[in-house]
């Protein structure tokens, strides 16, 4: 885990543009016109990802499953047997709560997922393993935040997985053999395909239900061309999706 941590912080945004400026130093004196470019490419890598506007583009290129209607949510027995929410991390220990608590990612699927649950009466199974090792599960923080927040009783946790693949594939070890194929699946926009891929893969027929869309207008002043430091997070998220996508395209197909 530790080397496929760092090998992702430094190779994806920021810390690849963060390389270049720092190759554009080094070489300001041997080789200037390459130093030009590493610089101009590290801080024109940063402005384009501040950029509202171009979150909104990438994440349409990203967001491929359309939302379900809320006329849906009611009738989603019908159509499936329990819902998969999956996890995204975790907050260390802040001194209010006095324990790790999900993310504000991980909270805003667990808020959708307990109205999709309160609505059509489905059984909920939350996935995610320890988080860097250290318990508890992303699936136990879920769970408990579930119960204490959304007063929605967690069936199944799902602790093992440390990535989307595994996400389905040990979900499936506990829904299978149960008979429980038919998943609505609830994660952010743009993870649903790369996560809808995995599932079926695991054996599941699948429901999107995805939220958290940023293909959306971006309601900034000049349209959204003004740099944004929230911008700049959420260009790294969907960057990270786009890499993932192409990496299970490649190493899972």
């Amino acid at each position: 885990m530790p080397f496929r941590y760092f090998v992702k912080q430094l190779l994806l945004p920021p810390g690849i543009l963060l390389l270049l400026l720092l190759l554009a130093w080094w070489l300001r004196r041997s080789r200037p016109r390459l130093a030009g470019l590493c610089f101009a490419l590290g801080v024109g890598g940063f402005w384009l990802m501040s950029l509202p506007v171009v979150v909104e583009w990438g994440a349409r290129a990203l967001e491929r499953e359309p939302p379900l209607a809320r006329q849906e949510w009611a009738t989603l027995a019908r159509r499936a047997d329990a819902i998969v929410v999956l996890g995204s991390g975790r907050e260390r220990g802040d001194p209010a709560w006095g324990a790790d608590q999900p993310t504000g990612i991980g909270l805003e699927r667990q808020r959708y997922a307990a109205r999709l649950a309160k609505a059509s009466g489905l059984p909920i199974l939350t996935s995610g393993g320890l988080h860097y090792g250290t318990p508890p599960t992303e699936a136990k923080l879920m769970a408990d935040s579930l119960l204490d927040d959304f007063g929605v009783t967690v069936r199944w946790q799902e602790g093992r997985s440390r990535t989307t693949w595994e996400n389905a594939q040990f979900s499936a070890e506990v829904l299978l053999p149960q008979g429980f194929k038919r998943v609505v699946l609830v994660t952010h926009a743009s993870h649903m395909p790369r996560a809808v891929w995995s599932f079926q893969q695991a054996g599941f027929e699948v429901v999107p239900a995805p939220m958290g869309f940023l293909g959306v207008d971006n309601a900034r002043p000049l349209g959204g061309w003004l740099p944004e430091f929230k911008a700049l997070w959420q260009s790294g998220q969907l960057m990270n999706e786009a890499v993932g996508q192409i990496g299970y395209s490649v190493f899972y197909r």
